[in-house]
């Protein structure tokens, strides 16, 4: 953890040099992605915010003058803990918060055993950079979390993330999981008239359980314009440290020529909020 906080830590200055105004880490990158087994051990890795690490990242944001997406292990009680987002303004305070919401349970990424689903909601985090709507990795399956990030004024959206390939599938059925993954998060750029940067692992990193086969992260990571037109692809093998420049302003015009929002049937939408509709509740 040590080694790689020092290697972010490096990076984050790196780009800052560059002209970097908002640097976006990976889903809990202070650690190897403890997630693939159950061990209560595991939770020795988590910390308080604020803590050792939120220390760490306010000091850089502030040195470096930049927008700070950090991913942390949290611990805010014994027996209680959160996948958190903390995001860090160019002065090194904390801007806000953001708990991951949606947890996975499949192998090889057992959060439910180690993360509580967030309790702050979906609210944009307010930056000198804009309105960030900051979600982690499951989040991005769902545009719900997107389209209530909109709809409170989100002037981007944000998916720190961990997800790679089951090694038991065949590449054809792996290189189908990454592009669904890519597509439905540019799916929620174009529904929502948004930019959107996804994050994400990269490599290999092997299971402690020795029976088990380890995580090949998909890279892959990206941004994309609010019509969700790919700005920019990283290497599926490789880490990368990208700028991209995004076009804020387009984002208006973009909604000016598709105005989904306005065209919304706020009236009809109430079933939404229930876990399935059974056919005979239609009748």
């Amino acid at each position: 953890m040590a080694d790689n906080i020092v290697r972010l830590c490096d990076g984050i200055r790196d780009l800052s040099r560059r002209g970097a105004e908002l640097i976006v880490l990976q889903e809990l990158h202070n650690s190897l992605y403890f997630c693939q087994v159950e061990d209560v051990n595991n939770f020795d890795l988590a910390e308080p915010i604020p803590g050792p690490s939120t220390d760490i990242f306010s000091r850089l944001a502030r040195e470096c003058r930049v927008v700070l997406v950090s991913s942390l292990f949290e611990r805010r009680t014994p027996g209680l803990y959160h996948n958190t987002a903390v995001v860090f303004d160019k002065d090194g305070s904390v801007a806000g918060k953001y708990r991951k919401m949606h947890i996975p349970d499949d192998p090889g990424y057992y959060e439910k055993f180690y993360f509580t689903p967030g309790d702050l909601g979906f609210h944009p985090i307010q930056t000198s950079v804009g309105r960030l709507g900051v979600l982690v990795c499951w989040d991005q399956w769902y545009p719900e979390a997107a389209r209530l990030m909109a709809l409170q004024g989100a002037e981007m959206l944000i998916y720190p993330t961990a997800i790679g390939y089951d090694p038991g599938d065949t590449p054809d059925e792996q290189q189908r999981q990454r592009r669904a993954w890519q597509t439905v998060m540019r799916g929620h750029a174009v529904a929502n008239g948004l930019p959107v940067v996804a994050v994400n692992r990269v490599g290999f990193e092997p299971s402690p359980d020795a029976g088990a086969r380890g995580a090949q992260f998909w890279g892959t990571s990206f941004v994309c314009g609010p019509q969700g037109e790919l700005l920019h692809e990283s290497s599926e093998t490789e880490e990368e440290r990208t700028i991209v420049d995004i076009d804020m302003a387009r984002c208006e015009q973009v909604r000016r020529w598709w105005p989904f929002l306005r065209d919304r049937r706020i009236d009809s939408y109430h079933d939404i909020t229930r876990r399935f509709i059974d056919r005979e509740c239609l009748f």
